[in-house]
């Protein structure tokens, strides 16, 4: 070991500045590659264990981390927190273990401790805590909101007084940072939030971004239309889906993004009842019938025994009056009534007709005109055969009479005589602007494309350093030129010229096993002088 320490000391006199150099800068490169590698393979491999935690749980997550002495990575503007692979899962254990992340707010576990002792009052309050906390954590699981809060406000419930027409309310505060909700999750979380407090309807929650921006006000009902914000937000609707109808179809028959087409609705917004009644004379119904038969007979008769009464026996009368004969009268009377009540067909309708019914619908339609058609060259083997771009004949007349035959029939509009179809679908075919797609698109934030520069830079710093180093070296390698080294070359003994070859040019192994023991320092600068001369017998500067 000490005879090639010192060898190597010898070796190191006899070299130029600029292999020098040489030398110590691929020296520092090759040691610094390899600290670099044993560093970036001794790098533990980091994995997400929270993302969008809110601020009081990020703090109470790192706090564990750190009493722990666990190692890990705050990201995404400190909402997230990265830690090694190996970690990942018993970590999140631990953690759930000491309910965190806990989200925003607080939710059912406030009855976790005891609450006795606690007013009627407060428990109806620590409750609504509660559920404004859960439904909170829950709106947070939707795609896109990073964070959320919930306010809701109920009647007071009075054992004696109750005020009528109140309703409960509430609130919904998403954090969506740059982005935007779609409609559906907008009413998801309205009815979220709404089948979960008694006695809330769904138009009685107001949902509200970072940005100020209502979400929840085009989703109200309004079936009255009273106001002209819901006219005009129906009537879009109304128009929206009937031109998506029609372009849907016309996207499968002439190609996507082919067709524009717009639909004009008009609407009825007035509310109308009517009440109408109609008797038919010839649909008579006897409802009641009454018969009554009335029959008198009167008999009166008179006989010789004179008439009775005081009179008639009176003795100073009986004497002196003549007997008179009186004629027997008689009467008879018979009276018939009959009364009968008819009942006359009658018809009460009342209609109600509620504002939104169409009216009228007409619609304009753009369609593209057909791409150009490729024709073959004429003579494909020659050398610069191409097929040429031939513009496609317009549609004829007939073909568009079909297409806007074939609109009408999907609005369902039917001509009224006289009506041509073109006052009902305006078809025309134009040629259609082509539009960058990347132009379209949202400008990328600056903090959005610097983070990802960044990222990039970091993957490839390695190689990128890794590769200028061995440029630099290769370059410093082709700079150099051989220098003329003198080494000593020793006096051979007769043995040893005896067992030389005839020719001077070749040296045997014992010759060179020779050298090598008693000059060692030299066999390094020998071999190179010998590849650098091109063969091994080279011109060597000798040195006695």
């Amino acid at each position: 070991m000490k005879n090639f320490a010192q060898s190597l000391l010898e070796l190191w006199k006899h070299l130029g500045v600029n292999q020098r150099v040489s030398l110590i800068v691929a020296a520092v490169a090759v040691i610094g590659g390899l600290i670099g590698v044993t560093l970036w393979s001794q790098r533990p491999d980091y994995q997400l264990l929270y993302a969008r935690m809110g601020d009081k749980d990020a703090a109470a997550v790192i706090s564990y981390l750190q009493s722990q002495n666990i190692p890990h990575k705050v990201t995404a503007g400190g909402s997230a927190v990265q830690v090694p692979s190996s970690a990942v899962y018993k970590l999140r254990m631990e953690l759930a273990g000491k309910g965190l992340p806990s989200g925003e707010g607080v939710g059912f576990e406030i009855f976790d401790k005891g609450q006795f002792g606690l007013s009627d009052f407060v428990q109806r309050t620590n409750y609504l805590r509660a559920v404004q906390g859960e439904l909170g954590r829950t709106i947070m699981q939707l795609q896109g909101v990073r964070s959320a809060r919930v306010m809701i406000v109920q009647p007071e419930n009075r054992l004696l007084l109750t005020e009528q027409g109140v309703k409960s309310t509430a609130s919904v505060f998403v954090d969506v940072g740059g982005g935007k909700l779609e409609i559906d999750q907008v009413n998801a979380i309205r009815h979220l939030v709404a089948n979960a407090v008694q006695g809330l309807a769904p138009d009685q929650v107001a949902v509200i971004d970072n940005r100020g921006r209502t979400l929840s006000e085009e989703l109200k009902q309004d079936p009255t239309l009273g106001t002209a914000s819901s006219q005009i937000r129906y009537r879009e609707q109304v128009e929206a889906y009937f031109a998506k109808k029609v372009e849907s179809m016309l996207s499968a028959v002439i190609g996507p993004g082919n067709a524009v087409v717009r639909v004009s609705a008009d609407i009825d917004t007035e509310a109308t009842t009517m009440n109408s009644e109609r008797w038919n004379p010839d649909g008579q119904v006897v409802r009641s019938q009454t018969q009554t038969d009335d029959t008198t007979n009167t008999t009166e008769t008179r006989s010789g025994g004179g008439a009775a009464g005081v009179s008639a026996n009176v003795p100073e009368k009986q004497a002196g009056a003549t007997e008179t004969a009186r004629p027997i009268s008689q009467s008879e009377q018979t009276r018939k009534n009959k009364t009968i009540t008819y009942e006359i067909d009658r018809t009460t309708t009342s209609t109600t007709r509620n504002p939104g019914t169409v009216r009228s619908l007409t619609a304009s339609v753009i369609i593209s005109r057909r791409p150009p058609t490729l024709v073959p060259p004429a003579d494909p083997t020659a050398k610069d055969a191409r097929p040429t771009s031939q513009p496609a004949a317009p549609r004829t007349a007939q073909e568009l009479d079909q297409l806007r035959q074939v609109v009408i029939n999907a609005l369902g509009l039917k001509p009224q005589p006289g009506q041509t179809l073109d006052s009902l679908v305006t078809l025309q075919e134009q040629e259609f602007t082509a539009v960058d797609p990347l132009a379209a698109l949202p400008p990328v934030p600056l903090e959005a494309r610097v983070g990802g520069w960044f990222e990039v830079a970091s993957r490839w710093a390695a190689v990128v350093g890794a590769g200028v180093v061995l440029l630099v070296f290769w370059r410093m390698f082709k700079r150099q030129k051989p220098e003329a080294v003198p080494i000593e070359v020793l006096s051979m003994s007769p043995e040893q010229t005896t067992r030389t070859l005839p020719n001077a040019s070749n040296v045997t192994p014992e010759l060179l096993n020779e050298l090598i023991r008693q000059k060692p320092a030299n066999i390094g600068v020998a071999l190179r002088e010998w590849v650098s001369a091109g063969s091994p017998g080279g011109a060597p500067a000798s040195k006695n």
